[in-house]
């Protein structure tokens, strides 16, 4: 399953900064940064939900507080946009270290104006995406436009963002104003896509236009229809997250390995994929499944234990067996449901260990669930007959396995 991690890094003013770092079933295909809105946290629901929808494509995603922000240390006041734009580098750098240098940046309003202000000093960075993302920093301080003579004249203010209080001082006012995003755009070597609604109250589509007009190619343009600023609407983060993800793939993903061929004796193949050290593919006709070994034992949990597709053998062959068997009989039997669990532990009962053998056994736990109205003959049956299912009777009969080596070729 999908994981999250919290991490810690030292942000460019010298506080730690709070991170997560939401990993995807198996080893991460590539990895993304996401910066967000100004004055919001890693935690805003459109960053979570962004974040996680890229995880289930295969992105392992860094959302991190910039300085004074969420559950990062420091004093927002003494931020500014350079800050922002250092602090983005710093969570790179982070990742460089310590997992794997970002391919992707995603940034959320003046997030979307850091990550195309930094893309250029990141030479890992393949592609930007932004969302509701203004075309000059200076814009952000149409949130409190009427404080802003008061900062100017007394060097900072108190100022309401999203019902919250900040302190605005005038440097922040006087680095923002430094910033032309639009010859950042310009000098972009990474594809760009431009995510914006053309109902934004808070960044109006104009930004977009200029920032779609400056940008070079490869660019794209994609409209949220009437979703808010703040894509406050699941529908509308999951959707930015789809787009997203399936235009990164094009510069980011490499191809994934390939899916060996089917026998053409109707045998089961099973191949590594390369992607950590246990990971294989399961091919059975034209079934393609994933094999994987739990995190606890050094594998990604990409998909079931080799134990865990052996339960499941066992169980839905029951399930398969109690049905057939219920159809030619007429019963009652509305549904199956078949819980089975594999341990190995000591048998008191082991006929068939030798004196002085350790008794160590594979012991896998059935219990069914049978709805329907049955009576209680009927119900015993059933579960005598589960005793006969095929698989059942494989594990308790001797079994011969011939094995022998085959050219690569």
């Amino acid at each position: 399953m999908a994981r999250s991690e919290r991490v810690e890094f030292t942000g460019a003013l010298g506080e730690t900064l709070a991170a997560k770092l939401e990993l995807p079933d198996g080893p991460p295909a590539a990895y993304a940064l996401f910066a967000h809105c100004f004055s919001c946290s890693k935690d805003i629901l459109a960053a979570s939900r962004i974040a996680r929808r890229l995880t289930a494509a295969g992105f392992a995603v860094l959302r991190f507080d910039f300085t004074g922000l969420g559950q990062s240390e420091g004093d927002f006041a003494n931020t500014n946009f350079s800050s922002n734009i250092q602090d983005l580098l710093a969570a790179a750098r982070y990742m460089d270290a310590e997992h794997g240098a970002p391919a992707l940046l995603v940034g959320h309003s003046l997030g979307g104006a850091a990550v195309i202000a930094a893309a250029g000093d990141l030479p890992s960075v393949k592609a930007v995406a932004t969302i509701g993302a203004p075309a000059d920093a200076n814009h952000v301080t149409h949130q409190f436009a009427e404080m802003v003579d008061a900062i100017k004249r007394d060097g900072r203010a108190e100022v309401s963002l999203s019902g919250r209080s900040f302190t605005i001082t005038k440097q922040f006012l006087d680095d923002i104003a430094g910033h032309a995003l639009e010859e950042a755009a310009a000098e972009l070597r990474s594809p760009l896509l431009i995510l914006h609604s053309p109902v934004d109250q808070v960044v109006g589509i104009d930004n977009a236009s200029r920032l779609f007009v400056a940008a070079k190619h490869p660019k794209s343009f994609v409209s949220l229809d009437d979703a808010d600023h703040l894509l406050r609407g699941e529908r509308d983060a999951l959707y930015a997250a789809d787009v997203i993800a399936s235009w990164a793939a094009r510069y980011v993903l490499s191809p994934g390995p390939a899916v060996p061929q089917a026998d053409r004796d109707g045998a089961v193949i099973v191949r590594e994929t390369r992607r950590g050290p246990f990971e294989n593919h399961v091919v059975d006709g034209d079934h393609v499944l994933v094999a994987d070994e739990p995190v606890s034992v050094g594998g990604f949990d990409a998909g079931p234990s080799p134990y865990g597709y052996l339960s499941a053998a066992l169980g839905a062959c029951t399930s398969m067996t109690l049905r057939m068997y219920a159809t030619r009989k007429s019963l009652p039997l509305d549904r199956v449901t078949v819980r089975t669990a594999h341990s190995k532990g000591h048998a008191e009962d082991c006929e068939a260990c030798l004196d002085g053998q350790e008794r160590n056994v594979d012991i896998f736990e059935r219990e069914i669930v049978l709805e329907g109205a049955l009576d209680e003959a009927q119900r015993a049956r059933l579960l005598e007959i589960a005793d006969k299912c095929p698989v059942h009777r494989t594990l308790n009969s001797p079994v011969v396995i011939r094995t022998r080596l085959k050219d690569d070729g």
